[in-house]
């Protein structure tokens, strides 16, 4: 059960346990990971983590949901109603590896939740999907984006996304940079401009309603 803080010391008190708690599961995984470890890291006592948690488990569910939290708020902050769904998509990128660049972790332990919790798993690509989802469906209704299927859409850039980040800001953060093909020769922990271009070039032409319109003229000229 998710104890809420009643001052604005508690508040705090209870962020620094939750930062903690990011860098044990990060530094030793879930299994490794302790409460003595957490309350060290934080500075407090063993008695203070349950003021605010009743075990392990717990923490590590309430802090996938903080990641979530401040990793949607990242992707969303820079976005505004003017802009078009393409501007939005680049805005969200940039602010989702912005956001991973400096907590990496949010990765490591997204991953293990597969098997420490599946409904924090759920939960967390729930929630960013069904935003995803629904922009979609207003940006192909307004003509912004090709006739697409918005949850293969949603789906797919989400992947796009994660495996570009885990590419460049994850894997290989303290390694020189090598063979494009080997994920831990990235020799950086942020995605280079070059490569966020590129991928948002093939964003944009996957969901260019232009492109999509002229699909059919141009398959009709390739068979006469």
């Amino acid at each position: 059960m998710k104890k809420s803080p009643s001052t604005a010391r508690g508040t705090r008190t209870r962020q620094a346990l939750l930062d903690a708690a990011e860098q044990v599961f990060s530094e030793y995984g879930y299994s490794d990971a302790s409460i003595v470890r957490i309350t060290e890291r934080a500075g407090v006592g063993q008695g203070t983590f349950y003021l605010y948690f009743d075990s392990k488990l717990q923490i590590f569910e309430e802090l996938v949901e903080d990641l979530n939290r401040r990793v949607r708020h990242a992707m969303a902050e820079h976005a505004t109603p003017e802009m078009t769904r393409l501007e939005r998509e680049r805005e969200g990128f940039r602010g989702f590896f912005r956001f991973t660049a400096e907590h990496p972790a949010l990765y490591r332990i997204v991953r293990e939740a597969e098997f420490v919790s599946p409904r924090s798993l759920r939960l967390h690509y729930t929630r960013i999907v069904e935003g995803y989802i629904e922009g979609l469906k207003r940006a192909r209704d307004a003509g912004e984006v090709g006739d697409i299927d918005p949850a293969v859409a949603a789906w797919a850039l989400m992947g796009v996304g994660e495996m570009i980040g885990m590419r460049w800001v994850l894997w290989g953060r303290d390694e020189a940079a090598g063979d494009p093909a080997d994920p831990l020769a990235s020799g950086t922990d942020i995605v280079p401009e070059h490569v966020f271009d590129h991928m948002m070039q093939f964003i944009e032409r996957a969901l260019d309603a232009r492109s999509q319109s002229a699909m059919p003229r141009e398959a009709e000229e390739a068979r006469s």
